[in-house]
């Protein structure tokens, strides 16, 4: 995990190649596509590229106008704006009558770092996951964003994609397909499951070979698809080590811990930890900084495991 690498550029970099291979995809902007990294579209093919300024609600009815007449419509802006400012737009507009509209933000998590608790999208997660016929993703890292996105542009109907602002760890293999719906074990183990989405997969990661040193087999999933979730992945690998572990830079509220906690609850109650933000709105600061002030480590992840093991 030395590599690390903005998951927006992967996006970027996935919409330019869809710009030459799809003449169905159509990329919206709402004055942020050198942030969203939508520019790269915009350069490779600009009559398909429509920026309609600081206007996200007109940008959702835009898009859902051209994905009635039979366009792949991508819409982005950053994750606070993406799901907050447009909520009943999306509603109404996209998930309702299932238009083909991609919603993929960025900037989303408590890594956003200076731009504080106004541009830090904790609960776009659970705002999302709440919508019938949405499909939610929260990619591990800028690889399998690139492998989402070209899934997205197959897939019929509305989806929504979280990414976030700083570098992430690449853990993913660059050519390996992405599968809506699908969860990973990236490690196997015996005595605690794993749970990660987005950055803290890696982190994940990271916790279960530390715990490998006092002897603590972790299993490690990548929950890359938060709705539909997984749950034959992660009930089978919940139900063989007895307790399980979510990691998430969202809230435990509605989130990734929320979506594991209930399926859990209805097919194998096992002793579950959720690690992520508690409830709270997050502050400006250095993102490293804000990682560790609200328990967002590999650290907190190993006492989590601790904490599940010892409830079996």
């Amino acid at each position: 995990m030395t590599d690390r690498i903005p998951q927006r550029n992967y996006y970027g970099k996935a919409l330019a190649e869809l710009a030459r291979d799809d003449p169905r995809v159509v990329v919206m902007d709402a004055d942020l596509a050198g942030s969203t990294k939508t520019s790269d579209f915009q350069k490779a093919c600009p009559e398909r590229f429509v920026e309609v300024g600081i206007a996200e609600q007109n940008m959702i009815g835009i898009a859902s106008g051209l994905a009635a007449s039979g366009k792949v419509v991508f819409a982005s802006t950053f994750g606070i704006f993406a799901t907050g400012r447009c909520w009943e737009q999306i509603r109404l507009a996209v998930a309702y009558p299932r238009l083909n509209v991609k919603i993929c933000a960025t900037h989303c998590g408590i890594t956003v770092g200076e731009d504080g608790a106004s541009h830090q999208a904790l609960e776009d997660i659970a705002i999302m996951r709440t919508l019938p016929n949405m499909v939610v993703l929260c990619p591990a890292d800028a690889y399998e964003v690139f492998q989402a996105t070209k899934a997205l542009a197959e897939y019929d109907g509305p989806a929504y994609m979280r990414m976030g602002r700083a570098d992430f760890p690449v853990i993913t293999d660059q050519d390996e397909p992405f599968q809506i719906g699908k969860a990973k074990v990236l490690r196997e183990g015996c005595d605690v499951t794993l749970v990660g989405c987005g950055q803290m997969t890696a982190f994940c990661i990271e916790a279960a070979e530390v715990l490998a040193k006092d002897g603590i087999s972790a299993e490690v999933v990548n929950m890359s698809t938060i709705k539909p979730l997984d749950s034959e992945t992660l009930t089978g690998s919940a139900s063989k080590t007895g307790c399980c572990v979510t990691a998430e830079e969202h809230s435990i509220v509605g989130g990734l811990g929320s979506a594991v906690a209930e399926a859990l609850a209805e097919s194998c109650p096992v002793p579950l930890e959720r690690v992520g933000t508690m409830d709270t709105f997050g502050e400006s600061g250095k993102p490293d900084e804000l990682m560790v002030k609200y328990g967002l480590t590999t650290e907190h992840i190993v006492d989590a495991a601790r904490k599940a093991i010892a409830r079996k």
